[in-house]
């Protein structure tokens, strides 16, 4: 008998199979794919690396800026799915390799729970004290007609196409939408997002949503939000979509559409019911604080239980499970977890928004600085956006919000702070190196108290 069978070799499964055998439990990871689940596959890290070769082409684009004249720019989009699927090999491999140096045992195919103690899979049965269920999520659908044509996609077929698309229509203006909108529109596509509700990116901190549709529009992507896809129809060598807004009904031909219409949790075939593990109405399963279910011995993370469906919150979700199966007191801060978008320019946030200050009733102030005032941006050719920082009334920084160049990697000193509850005063005084980016966040903190050096007092 195993200690432990985790089922999902996604990062939240995979992280918690070598967590437990740090702490020397016996592991048996099942997996139907790849190891690496959706985001190292079909997701984080192939949109990452399209995201790069976009980079490139908007950098070649504005070479003349820096002196640079290029002829003959070509884009190959076989190429660039060639070095993506490289990339993906190259760290599947590694993953691999890192569970066996572990002594995870792993076991190919689709498991079934025949009880709370035992999973099937592949012809075999196989005995466990805990089990895990690390399932993910998968692309969820749309109720419009017309979504089962040749040229309409999910996010994973996309990331397999040979071609540009001359036209690409986007159902959907989340993250997912808009991360391949900017992608395609670098790799020459003319985009259009269709939006249901009234603003693209609607958990985001309104100003910062707001912002990204200037941007959006001054690249030449278009976004109908508060509007709905009505059907998909053939017309002879195009799609045609029919969809209705505040001005009426739009027609929109494309050659491609992507429908990005959010997850659902990745459930099928496990037998919940029948075990009696619950699930909410969206069919996610129900888990208390140290991520049991409602069933004894059978425990649950990531994606397939709803919240934070992020990489790396599955990856801390499943390490904090197997601690606390083991008997640690280990605990997430899920009120300073980041998250990134990888659009032009990026965005990154952690913590509180204007928003939910005020909906929760926390009295706040608000400090911004913008890119275009610091130096190195200046020298890089990418000055649009901001830092925007949250602070109550106590000084304590609840939010940190940027939009901006290499906003990604700026947001980890952000995560800090509202981690560890710091006050603004307190981080006063911590030196930025010069030129560099972080100096805006740092301006940013100092606008709370109305101290920004590099901030004219009448913008103030």
């Amino acid at each position: 008998m195993k200690d432990l069978v985790i089922i999902g070799g996604g990062p939240g499964g995979y992280v918690a199979a070598i967590r437990a055998r740090q702490l020397g439990m016996t592991v048996t990871l099942v997996e139907k794919e790849a190891v690496g689940g959706t985001c190292l596959n079909h997701g984080c890290i192939p949109t990452k690396a399209y995201y790069r070769n976009a980079e490139i082409m908007r950098d070649l684009s504005h070479a003349e800026e820096f002196g640079i004249s290029i002829a003959g720019l070509k884009f190959s989009m076989q190429q660039a799915r060639e070095r993506k699927e490289r990339i993906v090999k190259t760290l599947v491999s590694g993953v691999e390799k890192l569970l066996a140096d572990y002594g995870v045992e792993v076991v190919k195919g689709n498991a079934t729970l025949l009880d709370r103690n035992t999973v099937a899979v592949s012809g075999q049965e196989i005995k466990s004290g805990q089990i895990l269920l690390a399932t993910g999520s998968t692309s969820a659908s749309l109720p419009i007609p017309g979504l089962e044509l040749d040229g309409v996609v999910d996010s994973t077929s996309l990331l397999q196409i040979s071609e540009v698309p001359p036209r690409l229509a986007i159902i959907g203006g989340g993250v997912i939408g808009l991360e391949f909108a900017c992608i395609f529109n670098s790799f020459g596509s003319q985009v259009t997002v269709i939006e249901y509700l009234p603003s693209i990116l609607n958990l985001l901190d309104r100003e910062i949503s707001k912002r990204m549709g200037v941007f959006l529009k001054r690249q030449g992507i278009t976004v109908h939000s508060s509007t709905a896809v009505e059907k998909v129809e053939r017309n002879g060598n195009e799609l045609l979509l029919t969809a209705k807004g505040k001005k009426g009904e739009l027609s929109i031909p494309t050659d491609l559409v992507l429908v990005s219409a959010g997850r659902r949790p990745l459930t099928a075939g496990l037998n919940l019911e029948m075990l009696g593990i619950a699930t909410d109405d969206h069919g996610f399963i129900k888990v208390d604080k140290n991520y049991a279910t409602t069933v004894p011995g059978i425990y649950a993370i990531g994606d397939v239980i709803g919240g934070l469906m992020l990489a790396h919150v599955a990856s801390e979700e499943g390490i904090t499970a197997v601690e606390k199966i083991a008997g640690y007191s280990s605990q997430i801060h899920y009120n300073a977890v980041p998250s990134c978008i990888f659009t032009f320019p990026e965005i990154a946030t952690v913590g509180m928004s204007e928003e939910e200050c005020a909906s929760q009733g926390i009295k706040y102030r608000v400090g911004k600085f913008n890119f275009a005032a610091n130096g190195k941006a200046l020298t890089l050719g990418e000055t649009d956006g901001l830092v925007k920082v949250i602070a109550d009334e106590d000084d304590v920084i609840r939010g940190v919000h940027i939009i901006g160049p290499h906003a990604s990697d700026l947001i980890l000193e952000g995560t800090m702070l509202v981690k560890e509850g710091v006050k603004a005063p307190d981080f006063v005084g911590t030196i930025h190196a010069h030129p560099t980016l972080g100096e805006v966040l740092m301006e940013a903190i100092l606008d709370i108290n109305g101290q920004a050096l590099h901030l004219s007092p009448r913008k103030r």
